[in-house]
């Protein structure tokens, strides 16, 4: 339950990939099977650039680039789905590809323990990709909800869709400036910005702190192992 504190409520939301963790490729080594499997290509999947980008977004991608029309891509995409939601969790298994980065446990665990504070997910997995890879890290539980790429294939309309979540579960309007999101790319800087959210990127996945700061968010970090720092830079207290 969110008490009042005399202090603004926050919207904390989290990207999962090269935020919260690596699962050492294991979603596109279940993505390229499972478009093979369905629809019998996976088009030039090994120069795609993945970052920040949506599962919907990228299977549409990676097909149309393969001469694929939208109505056979739809017709398949339901099977692509569950396919790739089996094949991942075989790659996952008992978690050892998964590794956790720096600061991330604490400062998850610290943030969920705290009454100002709703924790949530922003991420372009589907909501059973997500629930797949946090499971054996033990985070899943401390997320009270999140918004997925199957909720919407544009990463910028994620921030509504988990702030209207977070409205439901603790009746409050949660607005841009209530609202912080992390990542590890310039698409997770862009996706707050559209929201008017504090953005704060961390340079743990595939971009570095120079890369990161050329897009301006208001905080960079090498990664959320300095929790005083994080902590400050999320609440601005």
């Amino acid at each position: 339950m969110i008490r009042e504190t005399g202090s603004p409520v926050k919207l904390v939301l989290f990207d999962i990939d090269g935020t919260l963790l690596t699962a050492s490729g294991a979603g596109k080594r279940a993505l390229d099977q499972a478009l093979r499997d369905v629809y019998g290509t996976s088009g030039p999947i090994d120069g795609y650039d993945f970052r920040g980008g949506t599962d919907p977004q990228i299977i549409r991608d990676l097909l149309g680039r393969a001469g694929m029309g939208e109505p056979a891509l739809a017709a398949g995409a339901a099977a692509a789905y569950r396919r790739s939601g089996a094949l991942l969790a075989s790659e996952i298994g008992d978690g050892q590809r998964v590794s956790v980065y720096p600061g991330v446990r604490a400062l998850v665990e610290t943030l969920a323990a705290r009454d100002d504070v709703v924790v949530g997910l922003l991420t372009g997995n589907i909501e059973a990709g997500a629930r797949i890879k946090l499971r054996p890290t033990g985070l899943w539980p401390h997320f009270r909800l999140g918004a997925y790429g199957s909720d919407d294939a544009d990463r910028t309309r994620l921030p509504q869709v988990a702030a209207g979540r977070a409205e439901q579960l603790v009746g409050r309007v949660f607005r841009g400036p209530d609202t912080v999101i992390i990542g590890d790319t310039p698409r997770d800087i862009g996706c707050a910005r559209a929201f008017g959210a504090t953005a704060i990127a961390v340079a743990t996945g595939w971009h570095s702190v120079e890369d990161l700061t050329a897009h301006r968010p208001d905080h960079v970090f090498v990664d959320l192992s300095d929790e005083a720092a994080a902590l400050a830079a999320m609440l601005g207290r």
